[in-house]
């Protein structure tokens, strides 16, 4: 996990410089930037949330939150955007959830809490003011900096301060895993792309120009859009449900129409065919995870979709 981290910070160093950005505003937001993605990778490497959760309890989740807080504070000084009304709003988003985590220590998984907690960092980040938070460079990397701060935090309050097993946080492979994740691949894209052109959704548009771009778009949808989401709505969402309602059945089928109608925003409200095709790639995405006790898997699975939408079909 350090290798993949250290070349990607590497390969972002070396894009950004041939951009033509330097000095201490790069700096600062390279820092952060960093600090934020060796989080997300770090608690991918077996072992190392389980030894942090066991070894400082809750208090480790207050420490990351604490450290996820400073990273932001350099990166706000450091590209002079520094203002309080912003910190504030930091402060909000990452010790709310944390507080709330902390208020149901002595529960079980599934408390309402952990539901209210979901819902929070889900609406923070999807509808919260990113550009505005994140303005250097150009609210360029407000996307980026938004979910990553956010998986911070959920990584805090839910994998340190509440212990959720199950999750399948880890990268790694398994025993048939590759029939699972492209037999799943291969059976929605039959489906979404029959159905897609159908509700005229979709349109094959392939992208020959743009196919240049491949490795490094494919490496930011799996890294900023499928990781997250899957960590959200697989490893937290449907795991949690399937425990409250006592139905691995029941948590799956929610979670993957909850995750359908959190599309329902995108390309124009009320979007009613995106909630519906995004329902039915959660229910594989849902499977997937199942079947492999993994989100690294289900992630895969997401990213070849998004991967594949983006380079291929055009969105009516």
């Amino acid at each position: 996990m350090l290798g993949l981290w250290a070349g990607l910070c590497l390969a972002g160093t070396f894009y950004a410089t041939w951009h033509g950005y330097g000095g201490h505003h790069f700096l600062a937001t390279l820092t952060a930037f960093g600090f934020y993605l060796l989080v997300m990778l770090l608690f991918a490497a077996r072992g190392v949330a389980d030894g942090l959760a066991a070894r400082f309890g809750p208090g480790g989740g207050i420490a990351l939150g604490t450290a996820a807080f400073l990273a932001y504070l350099i990166y706000s000084l450091g590209t002079n955007t520094f203002g309080i009304l912003r910190l504030g709003a930091v402060a909000i988003f990452v010790f709310a959830p944390i507080a709330l985590a902390a208020s149901a220590e002595r529960q079980a998984p599934g408390a309402w809490q952990d539901f209210l907690l979901l819902v929070g960092v889900w609406v923070a980040a999807k509808f919260g003011p990113s550009r505005w938070v994140w303005p250097y460079p150009g609210g360029l990397l407000a996307y980026a900096f938004t979910v990553l701060l956010a998986l911070n935090v959920a990584l805090a309050a839910f994998v340190v301060m509440r212990r959720v097993n199950g999750i399948g946080y880890s990268i790694g492979w398994g025993r048939r895993w590759g029939l699972y994740v492209f037999g799943a691949f291969g059976v929605f894209s039959c489906i979404a792309i029959v159905l897609g052109q159908a509700l005229h959704f979709i349109s094959f548009s392939p992208q020959w120009g743009s196919w240049k771009a491949l490795p490094f778009t494919a490496l930011a949808i799996f890294f900023l859009t499928a990781w997250p989401e899957e960590f959200l709505f697989r490893g937290l969402l449907q795991n949690m449900l399937s425990r409250a309602c006592k139905s691995d059945l029941a948590g799956w089928w929610t979670a993957s129409v909850l995750f359908g109608f959190s599309h329902i925003t995108n390309m124009g409200f009320p979007n009613w065919r995106y909630v519906v095709l995004a329902s039915i790639a959660g229910i594989f995405y849902g499977w997937t995870w199942r079947k492999t006790g993994s989100i690294f898997a289900s992630a895969i699975v997401h990213a070849l979709v998004d991967v594949f939408w983006h380079f291929l079909f055009r969105s009516g």
